[in-house]
């Protein structure tokens, strides 16, 4: 077990990217890691874009980034409404700038754009939201995975295999 003691915090709210959320949640628990998934109310029942539930475990508000060692943003359309959270965008900036992971997926890249976190960095995310990527100042490349530092960004769910392999190397440092 590589990430024992580690805290993820994942994000969730309705629409998010169902394979998004479960497969690198269950995949860092397989590996150690303990998880917290946080919407913005506690202990709801959010559905994803294909149906599938996730309860989350605590409220975004009462989050604290210096609890954990890493965020991981979902793809789907829930980050095109959790962007505009406040928290939300200042927990993305705190883990940031502490040298945290920061992994964002598809569409969950709309997060880490909207805290202003991505300028000067690598990265990759859904067509969709290339050029909002280039606009915020990240160096877009088309791969499968794209780790810089403590950020790891990939396209979409056929990816995740390589996202999730990309979180392990950062979290296991």
């Amino acid at each position: 077990m590589t990430l024992d003691g580690k805290r993820i915090l994942i994000i969730v709210g309705d629409d998010y990217e169902d394979l998004e959320l479960w497969y690198p949640k269950l995949r860092l628990i397989e590996a150690g890691a303990h998880i917290t998934v946080a919407g913005q109310q506690a202990e709801k029942l959010y559905r994803g874009k294909n149906g599938y539930p996730c309860k989350s475990d605590a409220g975004i508000n009462d989050m604290d980034s210096a609890d954990f060692h890493g965020l991981i943003c979902p793809g789907g359309w829930m980050p095109d409404k959790l962007r505009r959270d406040p928290k939300v965008l200042s927990l993305t900036r705190e883990f940031a700038a502490a040298g945290k992971l920061v992994a964002a997926i598809c569409h969950g890249g709309w997060i880490p754009i909207s805290a202003n976190v991505y300028r000067g960095v690598k990265v990759t995310g859904s067509p969709g939201i290339k050029d909002d990527l280039i606009n915020a100042g990240g160096l877009f490349e088309d791969s499968a995975v794209v780790v810089d530092r403590h950020f790891v960004s990939s396209r979409k769910p056929d990816d995740l295999p390589a996202f999730c392999r990309g979180m392990l190397e950062v979290l296991e440092r």
